[in-house]
């Protein structure tokens, strides 16, 4: 694909989150699985259900395009959730790995929050107005995950440290 104008990038980067959110879909029941705290489990079931609405979000962003919603693959994701299943496979008392787990979910999170901060500035700059207030949604949903998980990291680290 050429990308001559930010259109052409706006559009590009747009299939690349879709495929980043449809490997999540497929990536967190595992992270849920290995969870140990039922808050850590909770809250990413919740974030699993937000990003089952995010992918429809930004599949219904692509209309302002007048092109087809089709993923790219995200090979940055990719490499974050290989990273992350090769965390879950290691070794670690149950506190450890809820630790690791919640390193795994941010480094996601931060890489969406810095992906949607970049589709939003382009979608403004574009003038798509629908899908700036669809990728806004997902947008906020990540950064309050991020929080969550923040404030979960304060207990589930202190746990961790008992471990050791």
């Amino acid at each position: 694909m050429s990308m001559k104008t930010l259109a052409d990038a706006f559009y590009d980067e747009l299939r690349d989150a879709l495929s980043a959110e449809k490997q999540l879909v497929k990536a967190l029941p595992k992270m849920i699985k290995k969870a140990s705290s039922e808050k850590l489990a909770a809250a990413l079931q919740e974030h699993l259900d937000e990003t089952e609405k995010q992918v429809e979000r930004v599949e219904s962003a692509f209309e302002e395009t007048g092109k087809k919603a089709r993923a790219k693959t995200c090979e940055a994701m990719k490499g974050l959730v290989t990273e992350a299943e090769e965390m879950l496979k290691e070794d670690a008392e149950p506190a450890v790995k809820d630790a690791v787990i919640i390193a795994c979910a941010q480094k996601v999170e931060h890489y969406e929050i810095a992906t949607y901060g970049t589709l939003c500035t382009w979608a403004e700059a574009l003038g798509y107005d629908q899908a700036l207030k669809l990728l806004k949604q997902n947008i906020d949903e990540e950064e309050t995950a991020d929080k969550k998980l923040s404030e979960l990291a304060k207990t589930i680290n202190q746990d961790a440290l008992a471990d050791a």
